[in-house]
């Protein structure tokens, strides 16, 4: 399932604490496709709290807690990481991440946390939805066999790689355009793992975020650049990375766009991507100012521009994902979609 939709579902799983409906969530998929990050936005859409536990670095008393003894009995001590309504708060998320990491001791003292909200005399607070997440045997992490009896705990849910999600995301958290760029132009490198080869640095929606912050510390020093980026998304990546962020030194001036000028569109389709993701990052910016709607209009007008209409599409595409509703309010917006009222879209 693509990203927007799993986040959808994780807030109806988190809203649906309150009516008694929740059912705990098992996120699968590969290394560095957003499982972690996925959980930690409902968490900070909701402004709740996200006790985060790593059941592959835990014992089984880490979770059912120490006894000790109260006169003739033995009671538990609760483990302060566990959910607790006044230390935490009435409401928040708690996530298992790696759970396929763990050894099967910890496994099976997850069983009755996960589906019966206890263990022992500790209950999860009923307003705490719970969600988890791992890997899959093949992706060569460290993992074990889920067991049936874990397994029939949760709902299960794929996380697919999906690049409009993700530029989308990418936007909204100010990426480097030149990253989002290169990967419309390339999207088959979004996510690029060979669980075979073993890599250690491979593209991923996480390691293009490093390439992201590789670009702000060294792209004054190119002679570090093209190594740097090998280091966060591959050899082969890396080098690709490099060679788009130097052509673009042939970009065309994006202000004199923005101001409404006659600018030529480049031929050469790897620079044309670049300033399609550029452009969408000045329109979010261009919002701030009072010009803001008239600025866009001039892109929209650019758009129009382009010898493949389906970039000018994609180029609007993002912006609407990025700006919402407001674009259709642009005067401009209707000239440009009556020139590619023939181009069908597809979500």
């Amino acid at each position: 399932m693509r990203p927007s939709q799993l986040l959808r579902v994780l807030e109806r799983e988190f809203a649906s604490t309150a009516q008694g409906h929740h059912t705990p969530v098992m996120l699968w998929g590969p290394p560095g496709v957003g499982k972690s990050q996925m959980v930690s936005q409902i968490a900070a859409n909701h402004q709740v709290p996200m006790i985060d536990i790593r059941l592959s670095q835990m014992e089984p008393s880490d979770l059912r807690g120490i006894p000790f003894r109260d006169g003739p009995l033995v009671e538990w001590a609760v483990p302060a990481t566990l959910p607790d309504t006044e230390r935490h708060g009435r409401a928040g998320i708690l996530f298992l991440d790696e759970i396929t990491s763990a050894p099967p001791a910890v496994s099976a003292a997850a069983y009755q946390l996960i589906l019966d909200r206890r263990l022992g005399e500790y209950c999860v607070p009923e307003h705490w939805a719970i969600f988890a997440a791992g890997n899959r045997q093949g992706d060569r992490g460290v993992t074990y066999s889920m067991p049936a009896p874990l397994a029939n705990r949760f709902s299960h849910f794929e996380v697919d790689t999906h690049l409009d999600d993700w530029v989308a995301w990418a936007y909204q958290y100010g990426v480097d355009e030149r990253v989002i760029g290169f990967l419309r132009f390339r999207p088959e490198l979004l996510f690029d793992f060979d669980p075979a080869h073993n890599p250690v640095a491979f593209p991923s929606p996480r390691s293009w975020e490093f390439a992201h912050r590789c670009l702000k510390k060294f792209e004054d020093t190119p002679e570090l650049l093209q190594g740097t980026l090998q280091a966060c998304v591959g050899p082969a990546a890396g080098i690709e990375m490099a060679a788009f962020v130097q052509s673009l030194d042939q970009m065309p001036d994006l202000d004199a766009i923005l101001a409404g000028a006659e600018v030529p569109v480049p031929r050469e389709i790897d620079l044309q991507y670049a300033v399609a993701a550029a452009l969408v990052g000045r329109a979010i910016r261009a919002l701030r100012h009072s010009d803001g709607e008239e600025m866009i209009g001039h892109i929209l007008a650019y758009a129009e521009r382009f010898p493949q209409r389906e970039m000018g599409v994609m180029l609007v595409s993002d912006l609407h994902r990025a700006v919402g509703d407001r674009l259709f309010a642009v005067p401009a917006f209707a000239s440009w979609a009556q020139v590619v009222a023939d181009v069908m879209l597809y979500e």
